[in-house]
C-alpha cells in the first residue's frame, strides 16, 4: 500500500484504487490497528474468507513465506471489467513496479 500512496493524485486522475488484504479483522497483523496508525487514501477490503483472493487466482495456501494469504498482486481493471495489467508476486516481497501500474492505469481509460 505504501508504494501507491505518494501517487494518490495520479491514480485519482486516471481511475481509482482498492486495497484488498487476505486477513481476518482480528488476525495476526491487526489490520484495524495498522490502518489507524498508517491511514491510506483509498478503500480497503478485508477478504476475511479469502473469497476475492481465490476468485482472482492469487490465494496462496502454503509456501516458504506464506500461509493462507494472498500473493502480493496488482491488477488494473478497466471499466468493462477486463484485466489490463496483472502482476502476481513470486514471493511476499515481490511487488509490481509502480510506474508500470500507473502506466497501465492511464492506458486503461
Amino acid at each position: 500500500m505504501a508504494q501507491f500512496e505518494p501517487f494518490q493524485d495520479r491514480i485519482t486522475q486516471a481511475g481509482s484504487l482498492l486495497y484488498v488484504a487476505a486477513e481476518k479483522r482480528g488476525g495476526l497483523f491487526k489490520p484495524e490497528k495498522f490502518l489507524l496508525e498508517h491511514p491510506v487514501s483509498f478503500p480497503f477490503l478485508l477478504d476475511e474468507d479469502r473469497k476475492v483472493t481465490k476468485e482472482y487466482g492469487v490465494y496462496h495456501r502454503l509456501g516458504f513465506d506464506a500461509i493462507h494469504i494472498a500473493r502480493p498482486s496488482s491488477f488494473v481493471i478497466d471499466t468493462s471489467g477486463i484485466i489490463r495489467f496483472l502482476h502476481m508476486g513470486a514471493s511476499q516481497t515481490d511487488r509490481a513496479p509502480v510506474e508500470q501500474v500507473l502506466a497501465a492505469l492511464a492506458n486503461a481509460k
